[in-house]
């Protein structure tokens, strides 16, 4: 050990001899600096007009540490992605120094190990990693004054990550400096050697066992998860494996320059070396023995708690996931197997954290809809098996592996799933579909993950009944004014059916309402209800059952019947709101903080937070207000309202496509400060409480509006107690606001990127020149 430091010792001396290593630090100095600085500084600055501003002004609401220091231009971020230029040039000269300047034969002929060698000037090179690391740390102090609440266990796991990555790009240039004399043929091929690393993940990605070495050994995205917070076991060993391969190969190649030994002896310990940290490296990256360590200070890198306690209840029993991959369906290059260590790990990988025994499965076919013409017009002329062929070459997979329509329809009909990349989960002889969607994310998230875990194990979903016959909306059709973008479309990530809940119709003419759901809604009657459908929905809510009921302009007799049983009814005429941009019956109603209360989104909670601060606002394309005219049979919470001051109630006729309405009262307009839009109903019905919600307008739950986005999955979950969808609201983080001024970062920017560089510049050059003169 003490020759190990003395050689450790003596490298330290000629690193710190040699201009390199000075030039090395001061970039590295610089470069943390600027993108320090200039990251700080913007912010600050839109801080200091904020408090200007606002003197109540409470944060960005973002990580400020993760913006400044690991994401997009963040100072880590940027570190590692130039850590390849650094690294070669100060471990070109390790060993090729001592084959040129002859004192390897020195080192040989003495009584010191060839390990003892190669690690002397391994930890020489540590310990200046350390130093960089130092430097980094400058500015992790520097970020725990200026950011409030600094977050500071993930700055200490990426400086780890850092210090790991260091590590192992010095092992890499440790061996490629023993091939060669020449210090820039090892520079180069430490270059090359780590771009070949980085890329390797990416090839023969379509071959099972050569897709699992590869991705094991590429170094590419090791880190990131470091970066953003979480260390897992397997990329630590990963990286430790890293320098056990290399500093392994270094002592072969030295330790073969000193004995005689056949070719095949060589060969042999090369590959004891490669085959033993594939072993061990495999070992420690199967499901059950990866251990995670989410360091942040809001755990955003672990599942919601919700979601583990439905993880929780589908025990120790395994769970079975085939993913069905159409090759001429939607989202199908995700599912080819070049594609497969994404979907396990970007996809899985949190969930088999917390249960270790899910089996994946891989189906690939190829179909189109009976009906479906628009791919024989693409390849004119061709049946279906040869446009698979083409599109099998063009996709550069082997058209084999697909199983022809006669042959997976005998397995399973994936007709209702329209051919699309989607995935099958079975457990305990149940099984549910798990959908992709075509936005930005692509795979599901943990709201409809745990959605389908949720179907595996209760033996009954909440469904939502939509009543029919009096031509209400309709969930069944895409058309512009129905109801199917948020209720039945398996296309649609917030869609009802992929939060958890089962959907169906009923028509009371000749149905009665099934005791067991969960939400009954009437949406836009255009027709009259019959004496049977009122006596029916009547029953319904003085049996304490929960519903929906919208209302639309023009149609308030349709619905008045029956709202007047339960102490309101829809106002005769309909909402003007002036506005620069849209017509005058287009209103903006705001949610209240009753209306924030409906359901953990993250929109509503961010409501609650500023407490009046700021609004939530949802567009209404034609609205009614709603009036109490009896609050003695439920406590009324008004969800939504029209803004103070800014509408005004249309009693005749409303013309949108001439010059701006006036508000007449001659004509029977009337004004309120505020009209409400929407109201949440509550009363204790045999120890349950019924909750039911009536809206004034129907519109904005429409396809054309986008199914009314956050606000209908919020008050579908408040009518179902919350129990879905499975929300998984993130802690607003502490880290949100600046200790710091702008005034203050302009002069941080002075010492770190000037004052600092300077002082070191002045101390290498004052150690170069006096070593010189001796």
């Amino acid at each position: 050990m003490k020759l190990i430091f003395k050689i450790a010792k003596n490298e330290l001396r000629n690193l710190f001899y040699s201009p390199v290593a000075w030039f090395l630090s001061i970039t590295f100095l610089v470069l943390c600096a600027v993108f320090y600085t200039s990251g700080i500084g913007p912010w600050a600055k839109s801080q200091d007009v904020s408090v200007m501003n606002d003197p109540n002004f409470k944060g960005y609401g973002v990580s400020l540490t993760e913006s400044i220091f690991v994401n997009g231009e963040g100072v880590f971020n940027i570190v590692l992605q130039n850590l390849f230029l650094f690294i070669p040039l100060l471990t070109m000269g390790l060993i090729s120094r001592e084959i040129n300047n002859g004192t390897i034969k020195l080192l040989y002929s003495s009584p010191v190990k060839t390990r003892t060698i190669i690690f002397g000037k391994y930890v020489a090179v540590m310990i200046y990693n350390m130093i960089l690391l130092s430097m980094l740390g400058i500015f992790i102090v520097a970020g725990l004054f200026d950011i409030q609440s600094a977050d500071y266990g993930l700055l200490l796991s990426a400086a780890l990550g850092f210090y790991l990555l260091v590590c192992a790009y010095t092992a890499i240039g440790l061996f490629m400096s023993s091939l060669t004399t020449y210090q820039i043929v090892s520079a180069i091929g430490s270059f090359m050697l780590i771009f070949i690393l980085t890329r390797i993940g990416v090839l023969w990605q379509k071959y099972d066992f050569v897709r699992d070495l590869t991705y094991f050994l590429s170094i590419s995205g090791r880190t990131h998860k470091m970066l953003k917070g979480l260390i897992t076991s397997n990329d630590v060993i990963y990286f430790l494996l890293i320098v056990y391969i290399f500093l392994g190969f270094t002592w072969i190649r030295l330790q073969g320059a000193r004995e005689v030994r056949p070719w095949f002896v060589k060969a042999g310990r090369y590959m004891a070396v490669m085959i033993t940290a594939l072993l061990i490296g495999y070992a420690t990256s199967r499901p059950g023995v990866i251990g995670y360590w989410d360091t942040t200070a809001g755990k955003t890198n672990t599942l919601h708690e919700n979601t583990q306690k439905i993880i929780t209840e589908l025990g120790d029993e395994p769970l079975e996931v085939t993913l069905y991959t159409n090759l001429l369906g939607v989202g199908e290059y995700s599912g080819f197997p070049q594609s497969r260590n994404n979907y396990l790990w970007a996809l899985w990988e949190p969930y088999l954290r917390f249960k270790h025994n899910i089996k994946f499965n891989y189906e690939y076919y190829y179909d189109v809809a009976d009906e479906d013409s628009t791919i024989f017009r693409r390849f004119p002329g061709k049946s279906l098996k040869e446009i698979a062929a083409l599109v099998a070459y063009a996709s550069d997979v082997n058209i084999s592996m697909f199983k022809t329509p006669p042959e997976m329809r005998k397995i399973i009909d994936l007709k209702p799933e329209a051919y699309r990349l989607v995935m099958q989960l079975k457990y305990k002889g149940r099984t549910t579909f798990l959908r992709i969607f075509t936005d930005n994310d692509f795979w599901p998230d943990e709201s409809q993950v745990g959605a389908a875990f949720k179907r595996l194990t209760q033996p009954k979903m909440p469904v939502i009944m939509y009543v029919t016959g009096n031509l209400e909306r309709n969930i069944h059709k895409k058309g512009e004014r129905e109801y199917s973008f948020h209720s039945l479309d398996k296309e649609q990530r917030r869609s009802l059916i992929n939060q958890g809940f089962d959907l169906d119709t009923v028509a009371l003419d000749y149905q009665d309402i099934p005791t067991d759901i969960s939400t009954l809604v009437l949406a836009d009657p255009k027709t009259m209800l019959s004496a049977t459908a009122i006596s029916k929905l009547q029953e319904y809510i003085n049996k304490g059952g929960n519903m929906l009921i919208l209302g639309e302009p023009g149609k308030q007799q349709m619905l008045n019947p029956l709202l007047q049983q339960i102490g309101i009814q829809l106002m005769p005429g309909i909402l003007v709101e002036l506005s620069k941009h849209e017509t005058p019956e287009k209103i903006i109603p705001y949610i209240t903080l009753s209306g924030a209360d409906l359901a953990p989104d993250d929109y509503l909670l961010n409501l609650k937070k500023s407490k009046g601060q700021d609004s939530l606002r949802v567009g209404f394309p034609g609205a009614i207000p709603i009036h109490i005219i009896d609050s003695s049979k439920f406590k009324m919470a008004t969800l939504m309202t029209t803004v103070p001051g800014k509408s005004w109630l249309k009693a005749g006729r409303l013309v949108t496509d001439s010059v701006a309405p006036i508000f007449s009262p001659q004509e029977g307009d009337t004004r309120e400060n505020s009209f409400p839009v929407m109201l949440g109903l509550t009363r204790k019905v045999n120890n349950r409480e019924q909750r039911i919600v009536v809206c004034g307008d129907a519109d904005f739950l429409s396809n054309y509006r986008g199914g009314g986005a956050f606000m209908s999955m919020a008050f579908f979950s408040w009518m179902n107690y919350n129990q879905f969808p499975n929300y998984t609201p993130k802690p607003k983080p502490a880290d949100d606001r600046f200790s710091t001024t702008y005034a203050r970062a302009n002069m941080m920017r002075i010492i770190f990127v000037w004052i600092l560089p300077a002082i070191l510049l002045i101390l290498g050059t004052t150690i170069l020149i006096r070593r010189k003169r001796q």
